[in-house]
């Protein structure tokens, strides 16, 4: 998986990572709240992404 994200996509989520646990060092409940929005839309965005790949027929 890695190595289908490129550097940018690592940097990506390390910085995601390093910003929640800025958060959660200071607001823990807001970092859960945070975190799970964030996985919520990661799925939607995996759920739409296949739907158009199954659409062209790629999948």
């Amino acid at each position: 998986m890695i190595d289908k994200l490129g550097t940018s996509g690592l940097a990506g989520i390390v910085l995601l990572l390093a910003g929640l646990a800025v958060i959660a060092y200071y607001h823990w409940q807001v970092a859960v709240g945070l975190a799970l929005v964030l996985v919520g839309i990661a799925l939607i965005a995996k759920g739409l992404i296949s739907s158009v790949m199954r659409s062209f027929g790629m999948f």
